[in-house]
């Protein structure tokens, strides 16, 4: 009888530095998406990267680290900005774009791992934190060029209608399981759009 750590249940050599970091970052996220994080081990995530388990000891202190900075580095990747001279299409495509994201391997990960006891960790915490703070600031100048075109009420608060466009799509992710496609993005950028030119999104 083979054992867990045999070559032939073992995926291939990682080999080392930015390589191996990747695979085990990347393997974390398959683990995340396929067990969850409370089946999360380090020895499962070494099997599925191709290291040994005392590789990843050597990189991260426990398996909370290494889940926080596998999402972290995820979703630390530019997103594209759209500028296509009209809001509304900005909108869309703002939210087209969040829906391909979140229904990716990490994007599940991602919701699982929020819904989970990790919720509680004070680095998972600052990592959730600093996730959607670098969303909003990105996408903040879609919103300031609607203002000063004169498209969005003057007093239109960025991070409230970008908060505004993603609750619908999160709603159906995170409760009632409905199925997440370009409708429900372009939906919910007119939702967004409509509650920001009622007025209903001022700064504070």
């Amino acid at each position: 009888m083979e054992s867990a750590e045999s070559p032939s249940k073992r995926a291939p050599a990682a080999g080392r530095g930015n390589r191996m970091r990747a695979a085990v970052l990347e393997a974390t996220l398959a683990e995340l998406t396929e067990s969850g994080y409370a089946a999360l081990t380090v020895e499962g995530v070494a099997r599925r990267a191709g290291v040994h388990k005392t590789t990843i000891y050597r990189n991260w202190k426990d398996s909370d680290g290494l889940v926080a900075d596998a999402l972290a580095g995820h979703f630390a990747t530019d997103i594209p900005i759209p500028d296509t001279g009209a809001v509304e299409d900005d909108l869309r495509a703002l939210a087209r774009y969040l829906v391909a994201a979140m229904t990716t391997r990490a994007g599940r990960a991602l919701l699982t791992t929020v819904l989970s006891d990790a919720a509680r960790l004070p680095r998972f915490a600052e990592v959730k934190h600093a996730l959607f703070e670098d969303r909003f600031r990105r996408a903040e100048p879609v919103v300031t060029r609607a203002v000063e075109r004169g498209e969005l009420p003057a007093d239109t608060d960025p991070a409230e209608l970008l908060k505004a466009l993603a609750a619908p799509i999160y709603f159906r992710l995170v409760f009632t399981g409905e199925p997440v496609d370009e409708a429900t993005a372009d939906r919910a950028a007119r939702i967004a759009l409509a509650a920001a030119h009622a007025g209903a999104l001022p700064a504070t």
